[in-house]
């Protein structure tokens, strides 16, 4: 999870970090109810997106996934869900990943909310509207081009005969080709969405889940929409109108059997500790006494107040708090990891370890993330003998997640205090090079490949990384 004393902040509010990257954003999705369009334009739009790190809430959202992947005929090691650092409650799809804004956690009050958000994301998916988006804006693109040249061909046979109607006509076609082209790929759009939504209608039913989180999230875009007096050309939208989409899922609910099935406590207890987890990154110990308003003391509130009073500086009352909560789940592994990330914080460097070990122990998803922590950890002791296993720790870390250029730089750590400058080197060569920092790879690729035996996989990495793009 957090980064540790001796790591950079990536940013000075986020719920839960552990690294924050930059990806593209994709036209596809669940909630952005207005898309501008825009025919010279890739089919994703060219914003960017914080993307958050956090294993206790990443492993919730594959665990909400998982079935309605396995309903739409997904495998779900290959969808990849991500976390977006964004308040306001959005989703949407790009290549084989499904974005998660932190906003839509904390505005659902129950996980069948984010259940049918996911379930909507999967039916894009497995419908492949991506791929049919790129082919209708490319046929937008080619209608548009079409009008251009008939308006100018019009223009200038009006010129020619000198009749100016003729003209007035061909600037007609020109400007009406745009506009034309836009409102039959936001047609498209709109019939995609509708798709998708019952796509997700029937995986939802197939694994006995209820729509009604469906159901909720739209009567809240409804809502939204009345009370913002927004009056919305339907015309010149990408998403059906909330009460179009409500419409559908009623009628789909008084079809389905499990409309009333309710979520199981357990699950509805790490969704709310996952909204109190953000809440404290978010806005701190006043967010999450907003959030938990009705009851705050449930273990939610309460460990949301844990991390929100270690944020504001006070570790050592955090830890009480956290040591409070672990008499009640001594095996929640998400617990004993907060507790190691307070105990880095206080220097208690060899209890952060054991904090660590545990939560490593006890994880049922074995995150990388919290290996990459212990790790850390290790290495934050300064102890020789401690490297060969931060050593251990940190090359399963990147080796499962070779994204996390946190890990490289702390496995580099590792290596340089074991005494291996070499793979010290070629190890931040590998992490730059991942986080596309082609320069600093191949700096570090050169003072590798100086000191690795020649002909070894090493030295035959270092090589390969400097060779790439020349």
């Amino acid at each position: 999870m957090h980064p540790g004393p001796n790591e950079p902040q990536a940013t000075q509010t986020r719920p839960a970090p552990v690294r924050i990257s930059r990806l593209r954003r994709a036209a596809t999705g669940m909630f952005a109810m207005l898309l501008a369009v825009s025919l010279s334009a890739p089919a994703h739009s060219q914003g960017r997106v914080a993307v958050v790190r956090d294993a206790e809430i990443e492993t919730l959202l594959r665990d909400y996934a998982k079935p309605v992947l396995q309903a739409a005929g997904l495998k779900s090691s290959r969808v990849e869900i991500v976390l977006v650092n964004d308040r306001s409650f959005n989703a949407f799809v790009d290549g084989q990943r499904i974005f998660m804004n932190t906003g839509a956690l904390m505005a659902a009050e129950v996980p069948n909310e984010i259940i049918g958000v996911l379930a909507h994301e999967a039916g894009h998916l497995a419908g492949g509207h991506q791929q049919r988006l790129r082919e209708q804006i490319a046929a937008a693109r080619t209608m548009t081009i079409v009008g251009g040249l008939l308006g100018a061909g019009a223009i200038a046979a009006g010129s020619i005969s000198g009749n100016s109607g003729g003209s007035r006509a061909g600037g007609a076609l020109i400007t009406a080709a745009p506009g034309l082209a836009q409102r039959n790929l936001l047609s498209y759009r709109r019939s995609e969405e509708m798709n998708a939504d019952q796509a997700a209608a029937r995986y939802l039913d197939a694994t006995g889940q209820s729509i009604q989180g469906m159901l909720t999230t739209f009567e809240r875009f409804s809502r939204s929409l009345s009370l913002a007096g927004v009056q919305v050309d339907q015309y010149q939208i990408s998403h059906p109108l909330p009460r179009e989409r409500i419409a559908l899922l009623e009628e789909l609910a008084r079809k389905s059997r499990h409309f009333d099935a309710r979520d199981p406590a357990r699950l509805t207890q790490r969704h709310n500790l996952a909204r109190a987890k953000i809440a404290a990154y978010s806005g701190g110990a006043q967010a999450v006494a907003r959030l938990f308003s009705d009851d705050r003391g449930s273990l939610a509130a309460r460990y949301g107040d844990a991390i929100a009073t270690d944020l504001s500086g006070n570790s050592a009352a955090s830890l009480n708090k956290l040591d409070a909560l672990l008499r009640e789940q001594p095996k929640n592994p998400y617990f004993h990891e907060f507790r190691g990330e307070v105990l880095l914080k206080l220097r208690r460097n060899d209890e952060a370890v054991k904090a660590f070990r545990t939560a490593v122990s006890l994880d049922p998803a074995k995150s990388p993330l919290i290996r990459a922590r212990l790790g850390f950890a290790l290495v934050n002791t300064g102890n020789p003998g401690n490297m060969g296993r931060a050593i251990d720790e940190l090359r399963a870390a990147v080796q499962a997640d070779p994204d996390n250029f946190n890990a490289y730089r702390t496995l580099s750590q590792a290596y340089g205090l074991a005494g291996d400058i070499a793979n010290a080197e070629l190890v931040m060569a590998e992490g730059n090079f991942r986080a596309g920092n082609t320069r600093e790879a191949k700096v570090f690729a050169a003072r590798a490949l100086q000191k690795l035996p020649k002909g070894s996989p090493g030295a035959i990495r270092a090589n390969d990384i400097l060779t790439i793009g020349n």
